[in-house]
């Protein structure tokens, strides 16, 4: 994982990521207090002192330097997740978990996605894989 031992400032700069105040406080923001993964307006009413715009031009920019990636979960809002890079800083991919009930999505990131076969000459980009259902809060069996 990126980030257990380099300082927030070293990975937005590893990231190629200029350093700027707001961009540190952003992503210390979201790597401390979004352990799952947030929208826009989750991130909006968290840090309420800075403009939405610049909330979303930094989203944009952490997801193209692979800091976050993007989910689609099926509610219809962009979420985000911080990226678990591999040593090609690649993000590596895991399941996401869906609750039909709470509208949380929870990265799985000790579930790996399963290898699908592909067709001869198709070439994957990327691949997403949401599972959706209850979460444990939802259905009273937490533990």
């Amino acid at each position: 994982m990126i980030h257990l031992d380099i300082s927030d400032e070293q990975t937005l700069d590893n990231a190629g990521v200029r350093i700027t105040a707001v961009r540190l406080l952003i992503w210390k923001h979201v790597r401390h207090q979004f352990h799952d993964a947030f929208n826009l307006a989750d991130l909006e009413n968290s840090l309420p002192t800075v403009d939405r715009s610049t909330l979303f031009r930094t989203l944009t920019t952490f997801t193209e330097a692979h800091l976050l990636h993007e989910i689609d979960d099926g509610t219809g809002t962009q979420k985000y997740c911080v990226c678990h890079l591999d040593d090609t800083r690649h993000c590596m991919g895991h399941v996401h978990f869906t609750c039909k009930v709470c509208h949380r999505t929870f990265c799985l990131t000790n579930v790996t996605i399963p290898t699908v076969p592909l067709p001869s000459g198709f070439i994957p980009y990327e691949t997403e894989y949401v599972v959706k259902g209850v979460c444990s809060h939802c259905s009273g069996s937490i533990g």
